[in-house]
């Protein structure tokens, strides 16, 4: 996994001590301090966090590193959920909110008091080769083309004039995240369930009613080879996506934006994947970015409240971090992450589904 070496601040000899008290009384003791940030999670938030990792580390020459590691949101928030304490990850980043059934697996292991702070903007992209075929698509389109049995039926499409004929009579071969990565929840919901309601009308009914129907019929995706998981590094669908022209790659628009020389955005409902798309969320695939911070350890690890301090002060429109690929938040969400961040003020469970 990519790690990022970062750099903290005024050591604190108290708060360490603290720190691993929360870990004995979290999981029984043995894991002692640490004297440096960690993060886990979204391999789209990523490189956000490792230019944020870089300017901490600028500015402090000398002090310890925070470790980064790009693990895919899902098993991010298991290896955050796990405890509180020295031997458990500071920090979440996340392509997607919080589950319900996540933060309950925090709460059964003691992480209770969790700060939620949305970061900006991404979109879901798709893209292909410049060489490739020109490709026009629709939440429908990629429903049929990737449902497992789009609706009702099992998926027999295996090009793509097969899910509809005015596309190119090219395979259905498309790289995308596995099942643990945020990108693939967000793929998931806001694309394959607005194209399987586009199908399926009722199928919106049975979104809250009857979860496991509204998966089946919804979002399970084919496993025929028409999908192909490639796993959480975005680097090798872009490689991929060059050896094979024909093919479609998702990942984060950051990822898209960055290699431009390569890869081009493909269309969704005629709208092409731009920071004004994404940031106006004309464009289908538009999500919220988070960061998931334990206010426990903001008293116990050296650095960390300037570092998420420093985060807020980076996403602004032309900061550093659009610069990357990130779409800034509007103002009004920028304002009450930043005071988020000032307050620490908690995650509402309440909120989340």
């Amino acid at each position: 996994m990519p790690r990022v070496p970062l750099i903290l601040l005024i050591p604190l000899t108290l708060p360490l001590l603290a720190v691993a008290a929360c870990e004995d009384q979290a999981s029984g003791g043995g894991a002692g301090s640490r004297d440096h940030i960690t993060v886990v999670g979204s391999s789209t938030v990523y490189p956000f966090t490792t230019i944020v990792a870089e300017q901490f580390v600028n500015s402090a020459p000398g002090i310890k590193a925070p470790v980064i590691e790009s693990t895919g949101t899902g098993p991010g928030m298991k290896l955050f959920c796990a405890g509180v304490g020295a031997g458990h990850p500071d920090i979440a980043d996340a392509s997607r909110r919080m589950k319900a059934s996540e933060y309950a697996v925090c709460a059964a292991n003691g992480v209770r008091d969790i700060i939620e702070i949305q970061i900006g903007l991404d979109g879901i992209a798709f893209a292909q080769a410049k060489n490739g075929p020109t490709m026009q698509l629709t939440p429908t389109d990629l429903y049929k083309a990737l449902a497992a049995a789009p609706g009702g039926h099992p998926n027999t499409a295996r090009t793509w004039a097969d899910v509809n004929p005015a596309l190119p009579a090219t395979p259905i071969e498309v790289y995308g995240p596995p099942a643990t990565s945020g990108t693939r929840d967000a793929l998931t919901e806001l694309i394959l369930g607005k194209g399987c309601e586009s199908v399926t009308p009722q199928a919106a009914a049975m979104k809250d009613g009857d979860k496991d129907d509204y998966a089946a019929l919804c979002t399970r995706i084919r496993e025929d080879g028409a999908y192909i998981d490639a796993g959480e590094n975005d680097n090798l669908i872009v490689q991929k996506l060059q050896s094979n022209p024909n093919a479609i790659g998702i990942f984060g628009y950051s990822y898209l934006e960055e290699n431009r020389d390569h890869v081009t955005g493909v269309p969704l409902n005629g709208i092409a994947p731009t920071y004004a798309t994404i940031a106006d969320n004309a464009y289908p695939g538009s999500r919220p970015l988070f960061l998931y911070v334990k206010k426990a350890h903001l008293g116990a690890i050296p650095g960390l409240p300037d570092f998420v301090k420093l985060y807020a002060r980076l996403w602004r429109p032309g900061g550093p971090l659009t610069a990357k690929g990130l779409i800034a938040a509007p103002p009004a969400v920028r304002l009450q992450a930043t005071a988020i961040v000032a307050n620490r003020t908690l995650l509402d469970p309440k909120a989340l589904h």
